[in-house]
């Protein structure tokens, strides 16, 4: 495996960034999630805009430009022979000291990795995922707009956790006023009378790309799609719901809570599956 780190590829075994690096100390620093399939990469420019945009929220210089982390990207994959693949894009503040001045870092480090991406949740496509709602709440916008793609992800993490000693494949995460966010790292959607719902843009929640792709698909096959606070109720009687994101696509959830949902895989998001794979 070969990384890009600042402009040139190492073997995995070398790839090493400074301990003083504040993406290492802090989690200063944002990335994005990718996926390349049959050597092309799916939603780049999406993904470039937001990583700068998260970049601009953070008030951190990437020191490329877009077409140059394009560029660097295909090279990563060319480098590893990848055709399909994730790939992680990663901008820290770069090396400092052990304080949190940020102007003490005078270079971002940028760091590209590529590897061979199957199916996330293996034969549980067909099936569905198990999923329980975390106790652990979504970071409010009045203090970290999670919007930003940043590299603290620990309260997503926290949230996984508790999915261990239940077995659960995913969490689901509220926000502070109890109504539905997002998963640990998916978007939500409930299907409810032939109507998809998904929590607002406004939500504490990652504004996904496959989550745009998907309410696109769904416009175009002319169902009707609305965005609004969603509660656990609404998610407890769907007659189908599936989560999506970058590394999972699109997966449906048979059981949230110990509720079993009435229909998975449902009709209508097997039809978004399917639609979804001739666009990638």
């Amino acid at each position: 495996m070969k990384i890009y780190i600042d402009g040139k590829f190492y073997d995995k075994e070398d790839a090493k960034i400074s301990v003083f690096d504040h993406g290492f100390l802090y989690g200063d620093g944002v990335f994005e999630g990718i996926r390349a399939y049959n050597g092309k990469i799916f939603g780049m420019d999406e993904h470039i805009d937001r990583i700068f945009a998260s970049a601009q929220y953070i008030k951190l210089q990437i020191p490329m430009t877009k077409e140059e982390i394009k560029e660097a990207l295909y090279k990563t994959l060319e480098a590893n022979a990848l055709k399909d693949a994730y790939v992680r894009l990663v901008v820290s503040r770069g090396v400092g000291d052990l304080g949190l001045d940020p102007r003490k870092c005078p270079k971002p480090t940028v760091i590209i990795i590529a590897t061979y991406w199957g199916a996330m949740y293996g034969d549980l496509y067909s099936k569905g995922i198990k999923v329980i709602t975390a106790s652990t709440r979504r970071i409010p916008p009045q203090c970290l707009d999670v919007k930003a793609k940043t590299l603290n992800y620990l309260n997503n993490i926290l949230a996984k956790i508790e999915t261990f000693d239940v077995r659960a494949d995913e969490a689901l995460m509220l926000d502070v006023d109890g109504f539905v966010s997002e998963g640990t790292g998916d978007n939500i959607f409930v299907v409810k009378g032939g109507k998809i719902l998904t929590p607002s843009a406004g939500s504490s929640m990652l504004l996904g790309i496959t989550r745009k792709a998907v309410m696109d698909i769904a416009k175009n096959l002319n169902i009707e799609v609305e965005e609004r606070k969603l509660t656990l109720l609404e998610v407890y009687n769907a007659d189908e719901t599936f989560m999506t994101g970058t590394a999972a696509e699109i997966i449906p959830i048979r059981e949230v809570d110990g509720r079993k949902i009435k229909s998975c895989p449902g009709e209508i998001t097997m039809k978004i599956i399917e639609e979804f794979k001739k666009i990638r």
